[in-house]
C-alpha cells in the first residue's frame, strides 16, 4: 500500500467521523427529535444533518475508489481508527467521558491496525 492510498483511507476515515460528528451536533440541537412527524423532519432539513449526509456521500464514493485499489483485508482495519478519533473528538467536542479503559481499548486498537499493517508488509 502506498502512502497516497494510506493517506485516502485516513480522509475517508476523517470524513466518516466528520458526518457523525454533525449528526450529534444536529441531534443535540433538538430536544426532541423523534417526538413525532413533524421532528424528525424538521431534524431531516437540519443543515448539520444534511451536512453529515453529503459528507457521508463522498466519503462512500472514496471508499469505492479505495476498495478498487487497496485489499479490503487491509483497508477496512485501518478505518477502526475512526474508533480512536471520535472517542478523543467527543472527549474535546462534545464533553464526553474519557476514561482509562476507553484509553486502554484505544491502543488495542491502535496495536491491531499496527499488526494488519505490518502484516501486509511482510506477506
Amino acid at each position: 500500500m502506498s502512502l497516497l492510498q494510506f493517506g485516502l483511507i485516513v480522509a475517508n476515515t476523517l470524513m466518516l467521523v466528520t458526518g457523525q460528528f454533525l449528526w450529534k451536533y444536529g441531534l443535540m440541537q433538538r430536544g426532541k427529535a423523534f417526538d413525532s412527524l413533524r421532528t424528525i423532519i424538521e431534524l431531516m432539513i437540519s443543515p448539520y444533518i444534511i451536512g453529515g449526509l453529503l459528507i457521508y456521500g463522498f466519503a462512500t464514493v472514496l471508499w469505492l475508489y479505495i476498495v478498487s485499489k487497496v485489499d479490503l483485508s487491509l483497508a477496512y482495519p485501518i478505518q477502526s481508527l475512526a474508533y480512536i478519533i471520535s472517542i478523543f473528538g467527543a472527549y474535546y467536542i462534545f464533553d464526553e467521558s474519557l476514561s482509562a479503559l476507553k484509553i486502554i481499548g484505544c491502543l488495542l486498537i491502535l496495536g491491531g491496525v499496527a499488526c494488519i499493517g505490518l502484516s501486509a508488509r511482510y506477506a
